[in-house]
């Protein structure tokens, strides 16, 4: 992707991103929704990889696992693992079960070896949930994390004034990256006048939860 406002464009276009009226787990009401697991097709998975690897290159965090929380951060790490090949920056995959498995080989991590330096990979950060369960796991490992990278940052703060990726950086004492964010999303809106309707809600939105 060149830039955000593609992204965002193929976003909408996979049904990723919707406007609308939506309860989330934290019970507020929000004019949007980011769901990447309505990329379901391989040209989409392809993008999606693109994507996400060019915001790890340019980065620059040095990394040699590429980790997804089950589980839709588990086709995400693939889909960026193989880009990144394309692009000469060859690394392994892992990822957790949400079970342990007691038979054959056991355990809870599936794929490379999880040690050195390890990057996680998810979509979107709200509760942070999947990825705190992965990195009890990682840390459990002689491995090293070196940040995290997202989809789409929210931008939200919670009661204590703290956006998520904010309390995470601060939790690992690593980079929490996004590809794209809520303001990123304004931006996009104010381009088109046709979307006056979900710039001024967002833009609501924005004022009464989110910081910059």
């Amino acid at each position: 992707m060149a830039n955000q406002a593609e992204f965002i464009e193929f976003m909408l276009n996979q049904g990723v991103l919707q406007f609308g009226e939506f309860t989330l787990k934290s019970g507020r009401q929000s004019p949007y929704f980011f769901n990447l697991g309505k990329v379901a097709a391989g040209a989409a998975f392809a993008k999606l990889g693109q994507a996400y690897a060019e915001a790890i290159v340019n980065s620059g965090i040095a990394f040699d696992v590429l980790f997804g929380p089950a589980y839709k951060g588990i086709p995400i790490a693939v889909a960026t693992s193989v880009a990144l090949a394309e692009r000469g920056v060859e690394v392994g995959v892992a990822y957790n079960r949400k079970e342990a498995k007691a038979h054959g080989e056991g355990g809870w991590l599936v794929g490379a070896d999880v040690g050195g330096r390890v990057l996680l990979i998810d979509d979107v950060l709200t509760s942070g949930k999947a990825i705190r369960e992965a990195v009890a796991l990682i840390e459990e490992t002689s491995a090293e994390i070196m940040g995290v990278v997202i989809a789409m940052d929210r931008q939200e703060v919670n009661l204590d004034g703290v956006t998520a990726v904010g309390a995470l950086a601060e939790e690992l004492k690593a980079s929490v990256i996004s590809i794209a964010n809520m303001q990123d999303l304004i931006g996009y809106l104010g381009q088109d006048s046709a979307q006056t309707k979900w710039l001024e809600r967002m833009q609501a939105y924005q004022a009464e939860y989110c910081r910059m």
